[in-house]
């Protein structure tokens, strides 16, 4: 295994890589990033099949039920239809009246910032937001069918809460994100276009840290669909990307955002850094296609070699490719061929081919933020996931005689001669490519080991019940992560986390005491208070008990906490002219029969 020695940001200081540095999505079956990967790691196939009952409560026809070609499934994002409108400072009635996808993408906005601890009361800098969504099925099937909505609340809030065109500012406006705040739509590639502009937009010092990603919740998803010979859909609800049987693809629903920084930034601010995105490209297939929905296997070689270009690497080093993979009858063998052309002469089957598509269906705008978060994932975790339903390789594909294999079981991907690198590729209707190339993240000298000091984890929420659950997550996630360095997890929830008037504090040793703390609430360890939201709380001054001082019982504190140093250094210096003497001396000194220094 290579190793490579830590860095720090002066050594990326003309780098023009891109480091993600947070991650949220909801996709289906999978409320978090944490249940994504797991889905992907065992090979979960999200899809979901619709009884007849159900659908027949929902509307649909008897003969539509009866038709063999009738398909009756889908791939669906749970609780798409639920939104905390009071945290975001909406009324129930606009919440009801406005776009799923609006709803649903500012709380993946929320929950990304939280994943890269950034907190935009606090940040000193300009996050500007990249996204777009799906067709708006909500408003034509719910809200037209309702006219009496717009009398209700006027027809111009009608429209603000369900054009695209509001999709991103209304992220900036409820988080308070004051870079540029950018709607980006085409298509299938919506999503992934979106981050290739938060990168430029970086390397542009447009902004410092970016939110990019993509929505789509459709409303007609949980109806099923019907099958037509050569048209775009799957005949049995499955995309069976790649395969011989591969005759078409299914929609699905969901959500993801990434938090982009310039990498000298990320390393100097101490983020962690999930993976690293080298470089990119986007073009148009223009008029060299059949049609206004065929692809041009020429154009995807072109964006796909201008990628590999501005990344500065070779395209043997990569051993990992996210494609589109829409598993249809034309798109699979055109996309194949342009990756075979751009990625030119190497051994056969050297790099591993797949697709998100076979666990999650296709996403539409959200697809390619769905097929980046999952390449991060891999790079990150150094695994690659399986690629379902894949039996028999469409024999127009030419994979015998390839660089390309399909990946079908969890594989390991240990670091070799450098670090890992991988790409990704989203294609839209419209001729709208984009490629990106992903790298392993740079080894940086991280926190400084937490060395057995106490740490203060503070929680806080909008309510008492909110601040139960944030408590019981933060217990689940300490205890499914271990190793988690403590200072960083208390830098994080001090200095990463909106304060709300619900708090919570404890003092703890290490990650296994903060569990026992957090799974034993009565023992008085757990403190909790309220206080009115942005207050300024009172400084404390705590003295010890009469007859506890000795000699040298401030020198824990004085080595551990920077503040307390600080403090008494100052005192120290002002002092020595009163009592001629310097008072650290006693603080800092134990006597030779004094009890072990610990805290004041």
């Amino acid at each position: 295994m290579h190793e490579t020695p830590s860095s720090g940001p002066d050594q990326f200081e003309d780098s023009l890589d891109i480091a993600v540095v947070g991650m949220a999505g909801r996709f289906p079956k999978a409320r978090t990033i944490d249940e994504f990967w797991h889905n992907l790691r065992n090979g979960v196939c999200a899809v979901t099949r619709f009884d007849e009952q159900e659908l027949a409560d929902r509307g649909v026809g008897q003969e539509t039920l009866a038709d063999p070609d009738f398909v009756p499934a889908g791939y669906l994002l749970e609780e798409s239809d639920s939104f905390d409108a009071a945290f975001f400072g909406y009324s129930p009635r606009e919440a009801e009246l406005m776009d799923p996808q609006h709803r649903v993408l500012l709380e993946c906005a929320w929950s990304a910032l939280e994943s890269a601890g950034l907190d935009a009361r606090r940040y000193d800098g300009l996050v500007g937001v990249y996204a777009g969504a799906g067709n708006n099925t909500y408003l034509l099937v719910n809200l037209a069918s309702h006219p009496d909505a717009v009398e209700v609340m006027g027809g111009n809030q009608l429209v603000i809460g369900n054009r695209s065109d509001f999709l991103s500012t209304r992220v900036s406006y409820k988080l308070g994100l004051h870079g540029p705040s950018i709607n980006v739509q085409s298509a299938c590639s919506t999503s992934l276009v979106a981050v290739a502009q938060a990168c430029q937009a970086l390397l542009a010092y447009q902004c410092d840290t970016a939110l990019a990603g993509g929505v789509a919740v459709d409303v007609l998803r949980r109806d099923g669909y019907l099958y037509r010979k050569d048209g775009i859909y799957s005949p049995d609800g499955l995309c069976r990307t790649f395969d011989a049987q591969a005759r078409g693809t299914v929609g699905g629903d969901g959500v993801g955002m990434v938090v982009l920084k310039r990498l000298q930034d990320a390393v100097a601010d101490g983020d962690h850094i999930h993976a690293v995105i080298r470089g990119g490209a986007v073009n148009n297939d223009g008029a060299e296609r059949a049609g206004f929905s065929a692809p041009s296997a020429s154009a995807q070689a072109a964006v796909i070699t201008a990628a590999l270009s501005n990344a500065d690497v070779d395209p043997s080093s990569i051993r990992y490719v996210e494609a589109h993979g829409t598993a249809t009858v034309l798109g699979d063998p055109i996309e194949v061929s342009a990756l075979t052309s751009a990625y030119g002469d190497l051994p056969q089957g050297h790099t591993a081919l797949g697709s998100v598509k076979t666990n999650i269906g296709h996403l539409d705008s959200a697809a390619g933020i769905a097929g980046l978060i999952k390449t991060v994932l891999a790079v990150e975790h150094g695994e690659i996931p399986p690629t379902l339903h894949f039996r028999e390789p469409n024999p127009r594909l030419g994979l015998d005689r390839g660089p390309f294999h399909v990946n079908t079981e969890l594989l390991p991907w240990p670091q070799e001669d450098g670090p890992r690198r991988a790409a990704v590729s989203s294609f839209g209707l419209g001729g709208t490519n984009v490629h990106l190339v992903v790298e392993q993240a740079p080894r940086t000298a991280g926190p400084a080991p937490d060395a057995g000091a106490e740490q203060v984890l503070v929680l806080s929420a909008a309510s008492a019940e909110v601040l139960d659950a944030a408590t019981a997550e933060l217990g689940d996630h300490l205890r499914a992560h271990p190793g988690l360095p403590l200072a960083g997890v208390a830098r994080t929830l001090q200095h990463g986390r909106r304060e709300f008037a619900h708090r919570r504090a404890l003092l703890c040793r290490d990650v296994e005491d903060a569990v026992g703390v957090l799974d034993a609430p009565q023992d008085g360890r757990l403190l909790t208070g309220t206080a009115p939201e942005g207050a300024e709380r009172p400084a404390a001054f705590v003295f010890t008990g009469f007859g506890s001082q000795y000699p040298g019982m401030a020198a824990g504190l004085y080595e551990q906490e920077e503040a307390f140093r600080a403090a008494l250094d100052e005192c120290a210096e002002l002092l020595l002219p009163m009592l001629g003497q310097d008072i650290r001396g006693v603080l800092l000194t134990p006597a030779p029969d004094a009890r072990p220094s610990g805290g004041a």
